[in-house]
């Protein structure tokens, strides 16, 4: 894959907010879990890729296979862990690792998508990742589906209006006693890592609405 350079040149005005937040926010702001100090955890990124729908702008989420290792099941954003032809891990490795995994799990084009920013790296306890955000703008939208189905079971994009609706919005409750943000939109249940990514973003660009933090919700919810 080509050098990926990260520029706000272009992008929709709404988007704005998104791109500010992401130069000055830092880890700490984002999560309670950061990269170990001694340099541990596996490498990895993700793609927050947002776009302009027919409701205006939306997030791509997928939707991991039942019979994954790893967060089976879970609704997440496209990503995964770096290869050795990705390059460097504290650099561009992140960001060409983000679009080849999206383009390995849902089929998108990379060269139609515009990297903005980028997001300090967090920590996955339960799997060890230690995992970058990389933003991007779907400058070019391309067809989107799963292309390996024992990786993937679903790709689809949420509408920011149903990620801001305060009736969607409550805290999951895992069954180890844990709670985080979560989002109830169509039939999926957005929580774990990729729901905290959006709550901080959401927060930090500005577009947060007031909702009910007292509200929680199993992790085998569906409407």
């Amino acid at each position: 894959m080509p050098e990926v350079e990260v520029s706000g040149r272009g992008l929709p005005d709404w988007l704005a907010p998104v791109r500010d937040a992401a130069e000055t926010v830092e880890a700490s702001q984002l999560s309670r879990f950061l990269p170990p100090p001694d340099g541990g955890g596996r490498p990895s990124a993700v793609l927050v890729l947002f776009g302009e729908g027919k409701e205006g702008p939306e997030l791509l989420l997928i939707q991991r296979a039942s019979s994954l290792r790893s967060h089976a099941g879970q609704p997440s954003f496209p990503g995964g862990s770096l290869d050795p032809e990705d390059g460097d891990p504290q650099g561009d490795g992140r960001l060409r690792a983000a679009l080849r995994e999206a383009e390995e799990e849902t089929g998108l084009d990379p060269s139609g998508v515009q990297v903005f920013g980028v997001l300090p790296s967090l920590y996955i306890p339960v799997s060890g990742f230690v995992v970058t955000p990389v933003l991007g703008w779907w400058r070019r939208p391309s067809p989107v589906a799963p292309v390996d189905p024992a990786e993937t079971a679903r790709v689809f994009t949420v509408p920011v209006t149903e990620l801001t609706d305060p009736a969607n919005r409550a805290m999951a409750v895992h069954p180890a006693g844990h709670v985080g943000p979560a989002f109830m939109v169509g039939s999926a249940l957005v929580w774990g890592f990729t729901a905290g990514v959006i709550d901080r973003l959401l927060h930090y660009a500005g577009w947060e609405r007031p909702w009910d933090h007292d509200r929680r919700v199993p992790l085998d919810w569906h409407a």
